[in-house]
């Protein structure tokens, strides 16, 4: 088959790869240093799978600009553009994916497009009607940035919102390029697999703002948050995962989701939605007044990803923590060593680890490593892996 996946970010180039094992495989992007790199066999974005499917493995892929050459032919046509939340409509902008459809019915009205971009619920449907085409669905995944690809060699499930016979095609390519076999396989309406995506992700953001003002309540009452989380994660029907306090959910998927959830909430009874959301802002609040009352002139952040194993900043709660540290008068530099401009939203980089050290009076990090072990006595972080001593827990 001809596949064309429109959008290369973790969703679209990690689907790229796997697809392009057994078939051909164009990628649709609109960056040319993006659509360069791939077409030389290297990784425009952080992924240790994807960079080396790319360069040691056999892939029937190729990038492009043109979209006539992408869609052109194609029997599956895969929307992976980015749709973020827009405050001020209570709504994703779905601006991306809409103008994808209509370039591909008007180019290839054969082909049956698949939408990987998360979606309000009700889009694909809204999409049928508007353009007459019936051959649309949405298909949700479930990737961590940074681990993207083996997340789809690995899949927890594969859902597909559609019980067409193109729905069954589409799930058995993503089960043949899986090395993982017998994939719990579930077929829904369109609108369920929209359901199905936010409802999954608010669930996780959930699941960190509970962990969070857990640590929250510990730090306020002195008591050792990672015992209590250690206790808490013994009883089997919570577990011992995905349970490390943090400055606040952030990264791409998990503010935004959540907040479009909420907005769908709109006339629904619930109170549960819109205090996940409340939570994530009341936390960054905690972590600011925390870091304050140390009273500093000069805020060190120690690298702005939200998570160890990526290099994406998006929506990072340490972005906010440090615009709030900002506007109270503290001084505040950066330490990111993936940046090369000299200033991030109007704060100074600050390029040798040393001299970023050697300016800070409190460094804050949301995840640490050995980098600042050194100096840990201005090191503020709820990482619970470092900053504690698991060896005085229960073994």
């Amino acid at each position: 088959m001809k596949i064309a996946v429109i959008g290369t970010g973790y969703v679209g180039l990690s689907l790229a790869t796997l697809l392009s094992q057994h078939h051909q495989v164009v990628a649709l992007d609109i960056i040319k240093e993006k659509i360069d790199l791939i077409n030389k066999k290297f990784s425009p974005i952080k992924d240790k799978e994807i960079s080396d499917f790319l360069l040691h493995k056999n892939l029937n892929l190729a990038a492009t600009l043109d979209t006539k050459t992408a869609i052109s032919g194609a029997d599956f046509v895969i929307i992976a553009t980015p749709t973020n939340y827009d405050p001020e409509t209570n709504h994703f902008d779905t601006a991306s994916v809409q103008a994808a459809i209509k370039e591909t019915i008007d180019l290839n009205p054969q082909a049956t497009i698949v939408i990987k971009s998360t979606i309000p619920v009700g889009f694909v449907a809204q999409m049928v009607q508007a353009y007459h085409f019936p051959a649309i669905f949405f298909s949700p995944e479930f990737l961590r940035e940074g681990t993207a690809l083996y997340d789809n060699l690995y899949p927890s499930r594969i859902i597909v919102g559609s019980l067409s016979s193109a729905a069954k095609t589409f799930a058995g390519l993503l089960q043949e390029a899986a090395v993982k076999k017998d994939i719990p396989t579930l077929f829904t309406t369109s609108e369920e697999a929209e359901a199905i995506k936010l409802f999954s992700n608010t669930y996780l953001a959930m699941r960190v703002a509970y962990f969070n003002e857990l640590d929250t309540y510990a730090e306020e009452k002195n008591l050792n948050s990672a015992r209590i989380i250690q206790g808490v994660g013994l009883d089997p029907r919570i577990g011992d995962f995905y349970n490390d306090p943090s400055f606040g959910y952030g990264g791409y998927c998990l503010p935004k989701d959540s907040k479009q959830l909420l907005a769908s909430y709109q006339g629904v009874p619930q109170d549960l939605m819109s205090a996940i959301v409340a939570s994530n802002e009341t936390r960054k609040h905690f972590i600011a007044d925390q870091v304050l009352a140390k009273k500093p002139k000069v805020v060190g952040v120690y690298r702005l990803a939200m998570k160890k194993g990526s290099d994406n900043f998006r929506q990072s709660s340490i972005i906010d923590v440090m615009d709030e540290l900002q506007a109270s008068g503290v001084t505040v530099v950066i330490y990111e060593p993936t940046l090369s401009e000299v200033n991030f939203q109007g704060k100074t980089l600050v390029k040798n680890l040393s001299d970023f050290k050697a300016q800070s009076d409190v460094i804050i990090a949301n995840r640490v490593n050995d980098e600042i072990k050194d100096v840990m006595g201005k090191v503020y972080t709820r990482d619970n892996s470092l900053i504690i001593d698991h060896q005085s827990l229960v073994q």
